[in-house]
């Protein structure tokens, strides 16, 4: 169903079943998979690919140019996954050339109100991002984090999985995976323990990962003083290996 009142693009492709209300505007380049539901408002530019049973709710800005002022107007590109849900006002922004070129989302994602993708981010699965929250360029989200409302996120930093932010948290550095941040002070809380047992994780592996997290952020170890006796314990114990790797491979180094 379209509504007489949205302009639909000559190039633009709409898959089976897609719902989209009355005023919407959906640009050349843009591919839009089957059961997606615009409800009003919601503009799509292109290069866009947009997988299926997606949610997009009033007031959605989706696919525009980014901001970065070294942006010339080159040809860049957003990909969204499966069964994401966008509240109302988002904005997501394609990539740039001084990167890939690319903005992508991954599937089963919840962006309240008012949340930003800038360009050149790189976003995972099942995750979860509170009103307001901002990604600035090249920030990479693994999989079921959750950002609490306002998380302002700097550009290039890396969120590992299952991560979380409380509110209002700015975000400076890189976050391991599994671990809590506070909101007002922006420091290193702890690991996410609740949020690992609702996604299976075994009493064991929750304690390995405590255990990590000492060697990290407990026990008076730098970085570089952590990273050997992390790698010890992810000899047995793999979700430590994550941890592990994530550490060595972190170009901004990790918050702390």
């Amino acid at each position: 169903m379209i509504h007489p009142s949205s302009i639909i693009a000559e190039s633009a492709k709409i898959g089976k079943n897609v719902q989209i209300g009355p005023f919407c505007v959906i640009g050349d380049n843009v591919d839009i998979g089957d059961n997606c539901v615009l409800t009003s408002h919601v503009v799509i530019k292109g290069h866009s690919k947009i997988g299926i049973n997606n949610v997009f709710f009033q007031f959605c800005s989706i696919g525009e140019d980014c901001q970065d002022k070294k942006y010339a107007g080159e040809t860049t590109y957003l990909e969204i996954g499966d069964n994401n849900v966008f509240r109302e006002s988002c904005t997501i922004h394609r990539g740039t050339t001084q990167d890939k070129g690319l903005t992508q989302i991954g599937s089963g994602n919840l962006f309240m109100v008012n949340t930003h993708v800038a360009h050149d981010c790189i976003l995972g699965d099942d995750n979860i991002f509170a009103n307001n929250c901002t990604l600035a360029g090249h920030v990479h989200v693994g999989n079921q984090v959750i950002l609490g409302g306002m998380t302002a996120v700097h550009q290039f930093c890396h969120i590992g999985s299952h991560s979380f932010t409380g509110g209002g948290a700015i975000v400076l550095k890189d976050i391991p995976p599994y671990v809590m941040v506070s909101g007002i002070k922006h420091i290193p809380q702890g690991i996410n323990s609740e949020g690992l047992k609702r996604r299976g994780f075994t009493s064991s592996a929750i304690m390995a990962i405590k255990r990590a997290y000492k060697v990290i952020y407990r026990n008076g170890n730098t970085t570089d003083q952590a990273l050997p006796l992390l790698n010890e314990m992810a000899e047995s114990e793999s979700d430590v290996k994550i941890l592990a790797d994530f550490v060595a491979s972190s170009k901004r180094g990790i918050i702390r």
